[in-house]
């Protein structure tokens, strides 16, 4: 079947959209789902997902009428130019932000930083009207969360395949999200250097069942999430940014940088403890690459809402 001009544009629009959302997982900063709803595509996906789901259920259940249906409804372009884009992007940045975390790890946090403190700004006006309830939520949580964060035994070694299955199972609930980075969550566990080892050493084992466990959440759980989203939204949201707010902790950049880092010595340091800037040389690169981090953010976010 020949493809039409336009069609191929879409795919090409459609992959370099998974790009950036690839991007946005690779590093601890901005939600894949927040690039989705930033983009205006977030539905589509949703939907695209739970046809999935429901095509993968109807086969096991050899209910080939719904499955038919189910394959019929997919947006197939749409997808796989989407899932190539994520995938692209994904491994490519893997590379670099490895290498960048451990020659330059305090710059990186703040760049980290500054992802991450734009996404609670942009999260915080996708809450349609702040209320009293909504606030208190959000402060809670923030300050539940950076107290908890001060107990990090730091990052796992040597993870079993049980830990990247659950790893991949939580990190894919909180990509499809729109608030909160999967790569985020990762690093608060203490698996955010280990996927990106496993991705750039190849560790195809570690992969596959990191991608196990990602999928059969992803499977389980986008119904789900759709329903809290649509019946509780900003709740959701008001939840997501107090556990961005204290979170924040992970990715401060002073003394050490984020939590994933080896020294020269290649012994894992702790990202959470806390310290000021020794001096100026010590603040000011971080600072930039937080300011950089922060306009890539506002930059999107104002470029996706002039589009739509």
């Amino acid at each position: 079947m020949k493809i039409k001009k336009q069609q191929l544009t879409d795919i090409a629009q459609n992959t370099l959209r998974g790009c950036f959302m690839g991007a946005a997982d690779a590093v601890p900063g901005v939600s894949g789902g927040t690039i989705a709803l930033l983009l205006g595509i977030y539905e589509t996906l949703i939907k695209s997902i739970q046809e999935c789901t429901t095509f993968i259920v109807s086969l096991l259940r050899l209910d080939i009428s719904t499955a038919k249906k189910s394959v019929s409804a997919i947006e197939w372009r749409f997808l796989l130019s989407l899932l190539l884009g994520i995938l692209v992007s994904f491994i490519l940045l893997a590379q670099i932000i490895e290498h960048l975390l451990e020659r330059h790890p305090t710059s990186i946090a703040g760049l980290f930083f500054g992802l991450v403190l734009a996404s609670i700004l942009v999260a915080s006006f996708m809450v349609d009207g702040w209320t009293v309830p909504y606030l208190v939520l959000s402060i809670v949580i923030g300050v539940l969360v950076f107290a908890l964060l001060g107990f990090r035994a730091g990052p796992i070694q040597e993870p079993s395949l049980f830990i990247f299955f659950v790893s991949g199972a939580i990190a894919i609930s909180a990509m499809i999200l729109p608030g909160i980075s999967g790569s985020f969550f990762l690093l608060m566990i203490g698996m955010y250097g280990s996927l990106i080892e496993a991705v750039n050493e190849r560790y195809i084992d570690k992969i596959l069942i990191f991608g196990l466990g990602a999928s059969l959440s992803l499977g389980l759980s986008a119904r789900l999430l759709n329903w809290i989203l649509s019946n509780y939204r900003n709740g959701v949201l008001a939840f997501l940014i107090g556990l961005m707010v204290g979170s924040l902790r992970v990715i401060w950049p002073w003394p050490h940088g984020v939590g994933v880092i080896s020294d020269e010595e290649n012994e894992i340091i702790e990202g959470s403890v806390l310290a000021w800037p020794e001096s100026f040389g010590s603040f000011v690169w971080p600072f930039v690459y937080g300011c950089i981090g922060f306009g890539i953010v506002i930059l999107v976010w104002n470029v996706s809402r002039s589009d739509q």
